[in-house]
């Protein structure tokens, strides 16, 4: 039995495949996996949750197909295996598990096995179910089958399953976040591609809280790759202007040489990109004209659409300013931590500083396409209300495109939230806002547990 929280993204968002610095809450509710060897030759997923919504379970896979004795699935076929039915596509997310320690790690179950899943993480609201769902799986299945799997390798894993198996292009900052997490503690990640830095402290007089929109997000959604393609095209222009060798690889497809950015937007000084390299990168472009001039992507998990207009420049221009914000926002929390004993005028100015960043990031968001007029009102109540009801700042959190915001409030001041805030959206929208309040900590701390 293994357990992974569900995660706010409280800075870095989107921008962790362009190679930025995240900060990650690990949230109080999560998802469980029972992993237990039963008689025959099947493999058995099921989940009572997702039936409330519209799922079907269990669903039951042969073990032969799964893992067949002659040779591993390739990620088009296991994706074809588990992704056909939408109803049953929610089990890709454990069963990819199976498929990818199978290839890599030459494991297979040796009977059949059956894989039960329980989450209290909201389902579509952008606090990462997905990524809990599979680090909890892997968690379980590869204890049962022996494999050992350090935090990062557990991480990496889990988000092969989501890129390769189910399709959907995330980061790894989810992944990362219910391994190892810490408990009131925010994770510190540089996406190059998973470097962990370690767990911040949240300053005691401070929390983070996220509130649930009730408009549905989801990875695999066109916004969301639509704008991880343009951030992609526009780090090929960027690349081109700066002489680095981009050779084809494969039609629509290059590979780009990069020993100066290390492949990663993140690492472009702002200095550099609004001095000399801003301008050369087109506010729109279509797929096709991309394609005319350069060839190709070097992003493996999206494809360049010839007939889609991209808005390059602000998807470009995002993960180079959100690294800069985040690692702002990181050193000045830390700040607070230190001297947050007593309420003074500086801790304030920090508070306010953090509040400011956080605004920034928000309105990117919307610069690149990711917003939605559901969390935008949100924030603006947020805003609006502010220390009358502790709140310190608010943005949209995660992929964006609906979902949940994150606030930054003082302690002590949920209920003023809720009437602020929540009650106000709900009436305005008849949306079933909530909040969600605590921590703890990832599958690596929690460990694996062995039921009798």
């Amino acid at each position: 039995m293994a357990r992974a929280p569900g995660r706010l993204d409280v800075m870095g968002g989107f921008a962790d495949y362009s190679g930025s610095l995240v900060l990650e809450l690990p949230l109080a509710v999560g998802t469980w996996v029972v992993a237990q060897p039963v008689a025959g030759a099947s493999v058995v997923i099921c989940s009572p949750e997702v039936v409330a919504v519209g799922g079907l379970s269990p669903v039951t896979l042969p073990l032969e197909a799964l893992t067949p004795s002659g040779g591993a699935l390739t990620d088009p076929e296991a994706r074809a295996l588990l992704t056909g039915d939408p109803r049953t596509a929610w089990a890709a997310y454990v069963a990819g598990g199976i498929v990818l320690l199978h290839r890599e790690h030459g494991r297979r179950p040796s009977t059949g096995l059956r894989l039960t899943v329980h989450s209290d993480v909201p389902f579509g609201e952008g606090v990462s179910s997905s990524a809990a769902l599979e680090v909890a799986a892997l968690e379980a299945v590869s204890a049962m089958l022996g494999v050992e799997l350090g935090a990062r390798a557990l991480a990496l894993l889990a988000q092969a399953v989501e890129n390769r198996i189910v399709g959907a292009p995330c980061g790894v900052m989810d992944q990362m976040t219910a391994a190892a997490g810490q408990a009131d503690h925010l994770l510190e990640l540089l996406c190059q591609p998973a470097e962990w830095r370690g767990n911040l402290p949240i300053p005691g007089d401070l929390e983070f809280l996220g509130v649930t929109s009730g408009v549905r997000h989801a990875v695999a959604g066109a916004d969301y790759g639509t704008v991880r393609t343009a951030a992609f095209m526009g780090y090929t222009m960027v690349a081109s202007r700066l002489g680095l060798r981009i050779e084809p690889v494969a039609p629509g497809r290059v590979r780009v040489v990069d020993d100066v950015l290390g492949g990663y937007l993140a690492n472009l000084p702002l200095a550099r990109w609004d001095g000399e390299l801003r301008a050369s990168v087109p506010a729109h472009m279509t797929g096709q004209e991309f394609l005319d001039r350069h060839r190709g992507s070097p992003d493996p998990a999206t494809s360049v659409r010839p007939e889609q207009t991209y808005a390059v420049r602000a998807c470009t221009e995002h993960p180079i300013r959100e690294h800069a914000r985040v690692t702002e926002f990181r050193q000045r929390l830390g700040e607070a931590a230190v001297v947050n004993s007593t309420v003074s005028p500086t801790v304030d100015a920090r508070a306010r500083r953090l509040g400011e960043l956080m605004r920034a990031s928000h309105d990117s968001y919307g610069a690149c396409g990711l917003g939605s007029p559901a969390t935008d009102l949100l924030v603006a109540l947020a805003d609006a209300t502010g220390p009358a009801a502790g709140i310190l700042g608010a943005k949209i959190s995660g992929g964006g495109s609906g979902g949940t915001v994150v606030l930054l409030a003082r302690k002590g001041h949920r209920h003023a939230i809720e009437e602020t805030v929540l009650a106000p959206y709900r009436k305005a929208t008849g949306l079933p806002a909530g909040l969600l309040a605590g921590s703890s900590s990832g599958s690596r701390i929690l460990g694996v547990h062995r039921l009798p």
